[in-house]
């Protein structure tokens, strides 16, 4: 017997391992989320140079991607040793500290590793040990960077959008999460619906109520999920966004002129519909009358 059949006759070794694993993960989600913006920021700025023909600075830049250079205290430049990253044990042995100047490390650090070992634990709880379950993982983990990122930075990289949006499409030819014309169709409702909401809005107000990123977003969900998720996505995104952005005026006094990310909440409903989309469609058409 092999170590996948052992899993798969095994449920609670199965979720464990599954966790486990997560945790690492979630670690590595903490570089990307880090890093990615500024790889972004810097790969743009050189584009900008080129496409105006300035003449880029003569000092060599040191290499920056998601591997080099090692990661390291910001305060101190203490570089981060094995035994000190390790996910959430680290955090808790070294209170929270640097080890090197006693530095504070931020709280979302073990917060993101956590997170990603409990939505990782979820979908394989749910899903069991399916195909589907294997490739809900990652654009599980890539909504929680794409999250992380859009609360920090507001901004949904399409380096990690768009690949998962062709790969929904991809997938539905082998009708994994749903069939290729639900795919195609909700692929371009999700994106057109946002997009059409942008513009109206734009229009009316001179302003802009939402970034491109949250159209690819919701185009992303409908060529995993199928145009039939849309609505419960928007619905949802929709409602908590609007309670979270009313207690963040009430209770925080956030500037109401200041931007929120609409991207985590759709990254949400859309987890949710992934999940459980079926259970609550089926919920709703029974207390609606139509089952």
């Amino acid at each position: 017997m092999n170590s996948i059949e052992i899993l798969q006759g095994n449920p609670s070794l199965f979720i464990i391992t599954t966790t486990l694993f997560g945790l690492i993960v979630g670690s590595f989600l903490n570089v990307v989320i880090h890093r990615l913006p500024r790889m972004l920021e810097s790969a743009w700025r050189q584009e900008c140079e080129a496409f105006l023909e300035m003449v880029p600075s003569a000092r060599e830049q040191p290499v920056f991607n998601l591997i080099v250079p090692r990661s390291r205290c910001p305060r101190c430049g203490h570089a981060i040793r094995v035994h000190e990253n390790i996910p959430i044990i680290s955090y808790l042995l070294l209170r929270g500290q640097c080890a090197n100047c006693k530095a504070p490390i931020s709280p979302r650090y073990p917060l993101i590793e956590a997170l990603t070992a409990l939505v990782s634990a979820l979908v394989v709880w749910k899903l069991g040990p399916t195909w589907q379950a294997a490739l809900a993982l990652p654009l599980s983990w890539s909504l929680i960077c794409l999250s992380a990122i859009d609360l920090d930075r507001q901004l949904l990289p399409d380096a990690i959008t768009l690949p998962f949006l062709w790969l929904g499409l991809f997938l539905s030819l082998f009708n994994v999460f749903t069939d290729s014309t639900s795919s195609i169709l909700g692929a371009i409702a999700g994106y057109l619906s946002l997009w059409l909401v942008y513009q109206t809005f734009r229009i009316l107000t001179g302003k802009e109520g939402m970034g491109h990123g949250d159209f690819k977003l919701l185009g992303l969900f409908g060529a995993w999920l199928g145009w039939q998720m849309l609505p419960i996505i928007v619905l949802f995104s929709s409602l908590v966004g609007a309670v979270v952005g009313i207690l963040m005026i009430l209770l925080f006094r956030h500037d109401r002129t200041m931007p929120i990310p609409f991207g985590p909440y759709l990254a949400t409903a859309g987890w949710i519909a992934l999940l459980w989309g079926d259970e609550i469609t089926g919920f709703y058409l029974r207390f609606a009358g139509f089952d």
